[in-house]
């Protein structure tokens, strides 16, 4: 990130589609894929010849396969001391995963994973419209977990977008809140074992619309938190008086107020902030830890053990065209939302 001198933007960094952040949190990437009609098995009717299957963010035509063969997506894959926190705004998500829980979740639902000692999980996208195309857009942020957490149980839960609350703004915006509390507005409870659910982590992750020259001030929070704001949509936003273009992220100071002013277009921003965890980080792709030793250890023991195993016939195991959102837990309940699309 580039550093500032002054003012309530610290520092500035252009985005891609991977975004960095800051301690408590990993990294968010942005999944924004237009895929075209379904092909009627939930993949997309198009040739694949050619494509980088394999290789995130491809964005070839302006959609990717990632790691799916057939539908797009990523076919099981484990992780190991860290949470996952899923909000899938456009299309659908398939989810299973080792503890026997299965999910199919969008348009505004938030999946909350806490992998723990151990967990291999599938996140693929079916296509299911087949005469028009099909949007997908999420965003999957790495929390971190303490040292004293990296080994719980791993757990799943649903937070449907009906029971997310959204705060209406004096301009017209929306603050939709994923984690963490806003005026009167609290999202659901994160997993048990979470930082997100000890109250000096401070955690906040809003999500927030803003119509054309509209203004909103952020609240302050804990000075010892890290605030990061990601503009993400519209032609650029104004920060305490000075102008950003779109596709910046910004590390704000945490305990001031502060205003935001968008352009002359609609505009999107994410919004994260935390009470840093302050341990060391090692990371080895999906499994993140304190020491070396320990990411050995995380191998030899997925090596050993899957992490409990596949219950799935398939590595990328998806659901009928016709299913609505459901999730299905490890102990065999059912969960639906309220309303259904």
């Amino acid at each position: 990130m580039e550093s500032n001198t002054d003012g309530v933007v610290l520092a500035t960094v252009e985005l891609g589609s991977q975004w960095p952040t800051l301690d408590p949190f990993l990294f968010c990437a942005h999944h924004d894929d237009d895929y075209p009609e379904g092909d009627g098995s939930l993949g997309p009717a198009a040739l694949l010849g050619g494509r980088a299957i394999g290789q995130d963010f491809s964005n070839t035509d302006g959609w990717s396969m990632y790691h799916g063969s057939t539908v797009p997506g990523f076919p099981q894959h484990p992780h190991r001391g860290f949470e996952t926190i899923t909000y899938c705004r456009h299309g659908y998500i398939d989810h299973s995963d080792s503890m026997g829980a299965t999910a199919r979740f969008g348009r505004g639902d938030v999946q909350w994973m806490t992998a723990g000692g151990g967990v291999v999980h599938s996140e693929m996208f079916p296509l299911i419209n087949t005469e028009s195309r099909n949007l997908t857009e999420l965003f999957q942020i790495w929390l971190n977990l303490p040292a004293a957490d990296k080994m719980v149980d791993a757990y799943f839960t649903m937070f449907w977008d009906e029971d997310v609350p959204k705060v209406e703004l004096p301009d017209g915006g929306v603050v939709t809140v994923l984690a963490g509390t806003l005026d009167e507005a609290t999202a659901p409870s994160p997993p048990p074992n979470s930082w997100a659910a000890r109250h000096e982590a401070h955690i906040g992750l809003w999500h927030i619309v803003l119509p054309a020259h509209a203004s909103w001030t952020i609240p302050a929070t804990a000075e010892t938190s890290g605030r990061m704001l990601y503009l993400f949509e519209g032609d650029g936003l104004t920060v305490d008086g000075t102008a950003y273009p779109q596709d910046t992220g910004m590390q704000l100071v945490p305990n001031a107020d502060i205003t935001i002013t968008s352009g002359d277009q609609p505009t999107e921003a994410l919004l994260m902030q935390g009470t840093p965890i302050g341990e060391p980080v090692m990371q080895y792709g999906p499994f993140v830890m304190n020491t070396r030793e320990e990411i050995q250890q995380a191998i030899s023991d997925y090596q050993r053990t899957q992490f409990g195993g596949w219950p799935w016939e398939s590595d990328d195991p998806t659901h009928a065209a016709h299913d609505d959102r459901f999730a299905i837990h490890a102990d065999g309940t059912k969960d639906q939302p309220r309303e259904v699309f």
